[in-house]
């Protein structure tokens, strides 16, 4: 399987190679990034995340792929796609959009960037019809940035994730199709 890697005008989003991920988690498993993703992550949790990433792209040839700053290296955060996997998801089985990027590297258009790339390769690159998103109701810097990419909110498909409590248990959804996209970004 060829590497994974796509340049935007700033970034890059590659594959992971294994000396990211003390990196990735030095950057972003913080009380600010993980608010509204389940609390910051104890030594199993960030074993769970490692191997649920790199058997995404083991089984989906994609997966949330490092996001690196082209000015100086700095390894920002992941975004990519995943299948939607939650326990009683609504859309279980759907391409997942998502991204997790350092609190240094927020309000600059860096996620904006790379979920950008990302909707690309989605439909360009893997062959999707749609592409979901998910969060919870109080993280409006995420759902804020599914409405700016052209996402619809999709109150249908919202559901309950029993491995969490509240604030993160509700899951909300959103969606946007090819043509939407395309169409968007003609």
């Amino acid at each position: 399987m060829a590497e994974f890697r796509h340049e935007t005008e700033r970034l890059v989003l590659r594959d992971w190679r294994a000396e990211d991920w003390p990196e990735f988690f030095r950057v972003t498993n913080t009380p600010a990034v993980m608010r509204w993703l389940g609390g910051v992550l104890d030594e199993a949790g960030m074993a769970a995340q490692r191997e649920r990433v790199e058997g995404s792209v083991a089984r989906n040839a994609f997966c949330f792929w490092v996001v690196e700053r082209k000015a100086d290296g700095a390894l920002l955060g992941f975004c990519g796609l995943k299948r939607a996997d939650a326990p009683g998801s609504t859309v279980a089985g759907a391409v997942e959009i998502g991204w997790r990027l350092r609190e240094d590297a927020w309000g600059r258009g860096y996620a904006k960037e790379a979920a950008s790339a990302a909707f690309d390769a989605a439909f360009a690159v893997f062959g999707a019809d749609e592409v979901v998103a998910l969060t919870v109701d109080g993280n409006a810097g995420s759902w804020g940035l599914m409405r700016r990419l052209g996402m619809r909110r999709r109150e249908e498909l919202d559901y309950p994730d029993p491995r969490y409590d509240p604030p993160w248990r509700d899951t909300i959804v959103y969606s946007i199709d090819r043509a939407a996209w395309q169409g968007a970004n003609a």
